[in-house]
């Protein structure tokens, strides 16, 4: 697992792609923080949408006994909702390259029927 130096100067945990789809495939949580219409156009099966926009109103929603990892589609806004999240307690993961590097490996992606 790499690091790298956050913006208030804190190490966040990060996790490149191929060692994200293993997590995930063992039952790993996968955080998804885009916008439904990105989500609508692919992601990862088992991820939980929580876009960025509400995460915060809805951190009760996610567990607190698991490691979270954290993905958007490029991987700017879940390093931003990483540190969000470990701030709040939260043993968070971001996903490096988001989903784009996430489909680029071969990890599964589903699409909304109406996508």
């Amino acid at each position: 697992m790499a690091a790298f130096d956050g913006s208030d100067g804190a190490d966040m945990p990060q996790i490149d792609v191929t060692e994200a789809i293993e997590l995930v495939a063992g039952g790993a949580v996968l955080i998804d923080v885009r916008e439904q219409d990105e989500w609508d156009a692919g992601h990862a099966p088992t991820a939980q949408l929580l876009p960025m926009s509400v995460l915060r109103d809805r951190l009760g929603e996610l567990p607190t006994d698991r490691q979270l990892l954290v993905v958007c589609h490029s991987g700017g806004r879940s390093a931003r909702m990483t540190e969000l999240l470990l701030g709040a307690g939260y043993d968070a993961v971001n996903v490096i390259g988001g989903m784009t590097a996430w489909a680029a490996v071969g990890g599964p992606v589903d699409v909304a029927a109406s996508a």
